[in-house]
C-alpha cells in the first residue's frame, strides 16, 4: 500500500472522513461489502479501494442494488452473520427496497448504508445532487427496517454504524439502515476520531424466558398426553439442532416443520409428521386436532397455522418469540395474533435450551430413537422420452447425483413436493425469502455460495424460469468472485402460478379456461436461459427436455459446480404443482394467493 498516511503498523491514518467509515467496516470484520457503483458514495469507494487497499471487507460490485440486498440477504441465511451492503442514495434504495422487505420479514441480519446530500443545499452540484437528496431518505423504506439514522458528521456516523450493527446482530434481527451524507464523506478531518469496536462477528446477546414461565411450560408438556411441535426458525448450530430433536424424543412430542423457515428438524426423524410445506399437510391437521399442547419454537404464522386444524377444547399454545419485539403496524407480517395460554419472550433455540436444562424425569416420559437417514426419489422411475420433464423425476436425478454431497438447497420452487427431499440439518434447507419478492432466488443463491465459497459444501437451488429471469444478473458476481453453485430452472415457460388461478376464476365465473394462458407464457420466443447464463460469465446447459438426458446433464454440472463453475441448467418441466402444493395455494380465500413464477402476494 503506497500511501504517504501509513503507519507502522501498516494501517492507513485516516485523512477524509470516508476513510474512518472504511475503518469502521474494516474493524467490524466484515468479509464483504456488496454494491453497484454511485455517486453519493464516491467518497467511500475510494476509501474500501484506496485506503484500506487489499483489506477486508471486499467489494462485491453486483449489477443492480435488488441484487446486493438479495446476495447479503443468502449470505446472512447460511453465515448467520450480516453482510454491509452500500446504496447509491435514494434512487439505489428505491431499486432494492423489495429485497430489503423480504430480509426484514426473514428476521436476517445485514448492515445497509445509505448515502445522500449534500444534506446543506448550498453545496450541491445542479441538477444531479437534487434529484439524489430527500428530506428523509429512510422513511422510503422504514416501515421494514429494524433502525435508520441520517447522522451529519463522521463522529456521529460511526456511533450510528455501531448501533445499527449492535441492532442487526440482536434478535429479532432485520436491516438496519444509515445514511452517510457526501459532504461529511469527502471532507478532509484533521484528528482522526474515534472507531467503535463492534463487531459483525460478535455472538447476540439474547434474553432468557423466566424460570417461573419456563417452569410453568414444562409442567404442561410434561403432563400433556399429546405434543405437537411447530419446529420454525433456527440457528445453523449442530448442538442447537441437536436439543430440538433431545426436547422432541424425551416429550415424545410429533413435530411439524415449514418450507418457509430453514430445516429446523430431521424430516427422515419418525417423529417428523408429513412433508413440509407452505401450508399444512393432512398428517400435520390431523396431528395438530390430537393434541393437547403445542410448542411453538419461532413459528411462522402460528394463529393461521393452528386455524388450519382446528382442535380438541383446551388445547393449549405455548409460543417462544420475540417477534413482538419487532412487528409495527405497516408490514402485516406478524400475521392475526395467536392466543398464547404461555408467551416463553425468548428465541426458539433458547427455549429448547431452557426446557431441557429444567426437565425433570417422570414416569412415562417417552422417548423415542432416530431412524437412519433415507434417500427420497430412489424408487422414482423414469418417465417415457416426451416434450418436458416432471418436477418428480428432477427430484430424483438430483437425490442421485447430491447423494454423499454435503448440501444446501437455498431454494425450492412452489411445486416441490418436500417428501422428495430429506433435510438432516439445520443447513440442508435455508427456507423462503421471507416476504415472496420474485427475483430474489438467483441472488440469495449467490450470497450462500459466497458465505461457504473455500469449503466442499454444494450450493444448490432449483428457480422457477420467472424467479431466474427477473434477478438473472446476479450470477455475474458469482461468476466474477468464484463463488461456485448450481441454480436448475425447472422452466415451464409460464407464470404458472397465475394460470392456475386463473382457471379457478374462469371456472367460478363460467367462462372459457382454455384462455387462462393469456398474458401468463413465457414463450414465443422463448428466452435463452442457458445463453443467458453464458452471457454471465456462467455455464450454461440446456435446455434439457428428454428424460433420459436429464441425469447427464445434473451429473455434467456438478462435475464443472466441483470444479469451481457456476453453472445453470435450464430444465423444461410439466406446468403442474403437487397435489399438497395445489390444495394449499387454492385452499380459499384465506390461502395464500400465488402470483408469478414461485412466489407468494
Amino acid at each position: 500500500m503506497n500511501d504517504p498516511h501509513a503507519t507502522e503498523t501498516g494501517l492507513n491514518t485516516p485523512t477524509y472522513g470516508s476513510d474512518a467509515v472504511a475503518d469502521f467496516l474494516r474493524q467490524a470484520e466484515f468479509e464483504f461489502i456488496a454494491l453497484n457503483p454511485g455517486a453519493s458514495y464516491r467518497g467511500l469507494h475510494d476509501s474500501l479501494v484506496n485506503y484500506l487497499g487489499d483489506q477486508r471487507p471486499q467489494i462485491l460490485m453486483t449489477l443492480h442494488e435488488e441484487h446486493a440486498v438479495a446476495i447479503a440477504h443468502g449470505y446472512a441465511k447460511l453465515s448467520g452473520r450480516p453482510m454491509a451492503v452500500a446504496l447509491h442514495s435514494n434512487v439505489g434504495l428505491m431499486h432494492a427496497s423489495m429485497a430489503i422487505f423480504n430480509a426484514y420479514v426473514d428476521r436476517v441480519p445485514m448492515l445497509i448504508l445509505g448515502a445522500a446530500g449534500p444534506i446543506d443545499a448550498s453545496l450541491r452540484r445542479p441538477w444531479i445532487d437534487w434529484i439524489h437528496t430527500t428530506a428523509d431518505q429512510p422513511a422510503i423504506v422504514r416501515n421494514y427496517l429494524k433502525w435508520d439514522d441520517t447522522p451529519i458528521s463522521i463522529q456521529a456516523a460511526l456511533r450510528s454504524m455501531a448501533r445499527a450493527l449492535q441492532l442487526t446482530l440482536t434478535p429479532p434481527s432485520a436491516p438496519t439502515y444509515v445514511v452517510l451524507d457526501v459532504t461529511a464523506q469527502e471532507q478532509p478531518i484533521e484528528h482522526p476520531p474515534t472507531v467503535p469496536t463492534v463487531r459483525s462477528t460478535d455472538a447476540a446477546t439474547i434474553p432468557v424466558a423466566a424460570a417461573s414461565l419456563v417452569d410453568r411450560a414444562l409442567t404442561a408438556l410434561q403432563e400433556a398426553s399429546q405434543v405437537v411441535i411447530l419446529s420454525g426458525r433456527c440457528g445453523l448450530d449442530d448442538e442447537l439442532y441437536r436439543r430440538r430433536i433431545s426436547l422432541a424424543e424425551r416429550l415424545g412430542a410429533r413435530v411439524l416443520t415449514d418450507l418457509k423457515a430453514n430445516s429446523s428438524f430431521p424430516t427422515g426423524h419418525p417423529l417428523h409428521v408429513g412433508s413440509p410445506g407452505l401450508f399444512l399437510s393432512t398428517e400435520g391437521i390431523e396431528a395438530l386436532a390430537d393434541a393437547d399442547v403445542v410448542l411453538a419454537l419461532d413459528w411462522i404464522d402460528v394463529a393461521g397455522t393452528l386455524r388450519q386444524a382446528p382442535g380438541r377444547v383446551g388445547r393449549q399454545l405455548i409460543n417462544a418469540t420475540l417477534d413482538p419485539f419487532l412487528i409495527n403496524g405497516w408490514s402485516k407480517d406478524h400475521y392475526d395474533w395467536p392466543e398464547a395460554d404461555l408467551w416463553l419472550p425468548t428465541t426458539g433455540d433458547n427455549a429448547t435450551t431452557q426446557l431441557l436444562e429444567s426437565f425433570r424425569d417422570i414416569p412415562g416420559t417417552r422417548s423415542t430413537p432416530r431412524r437412519p437417514r433415507g434417500l427420497p426419489g430412489d424408487s422414482l422411475d423414469a418417465p417415457a422420452n416426451g416434450p418436458t420433464i416432471s418436477l418428480k423425476y428432477l427430484a430424483s436425478c438430483l437425490n442421485q447425483a447430491l447423494e454423499r454431497a454435503e448440501t444446501t438447497f437455498v431454494r425450492l420452487p412452489l411445486g416441490w413436493d418436500s417428501a422428495w427431499s430429506t433435510f438432516d440439518a439445520p443447513s440442508d434447507y435455508l427456507g423462503y425469502d421471507g416476504g415472496g419478492g420474485i427475483g430474489s432466488g438467483p441472488g440469495m443463491t449467490v450470497g450462500a455460495a459466497l458465505a461457504v465459497r473455500r469449503s466442499d459444501r454444494l450450493i444448490v437451488s432449483v428457480l422457477g424460469d420467472g424467479d431466474f429471469l427477473m434477478g438473472a444478473t446476479a450470477i455475474w458476481t458469482a461468476a466474477k468472485y468464484e463463488a461456485p453453485c448450481l441454480i436448475v430452472i425447472a422452466n415451464n415457460r409460464s407464470y404458472f402460478n397465475d394460470e392456475v388461478h386463473q382457471e379457478k376464476v374462469a371456472r367460478e365465473r363460467g367462462r372459457d379456461v382454455d384462455r387462462k394462458w393469456i398474458g401468463q407464457r413465457i414463450d414465443d420466443p422463448p428466452p435463452d436461459l442457458a445463453g443467458t447464463a453464458r452471457s454471465l460469465g456462467a455455464i450454461g446447459i440446456g435446455p434439457v427436455s428428454d428424460p433420459p438426458a436429464l441425469r447427464a446433464a445434473i451429473d455434467d454440472a456438478m462435475q464443472q459446480v466441483r470444479a469451481g463453475s457456476v453453472v445453470v441448467v435450464d430444465v423444461l418441466v410439466d406446468a403442474g404443482y403437487s397435489s399438497q402444493a395445489a390444495s394449499g395455494l387454492l385452499r380459499g380465500p384465506t390461502a395464500g394467493r400465488p402470483s408469478h413464477d414461485g412466489g407468494l402476494h
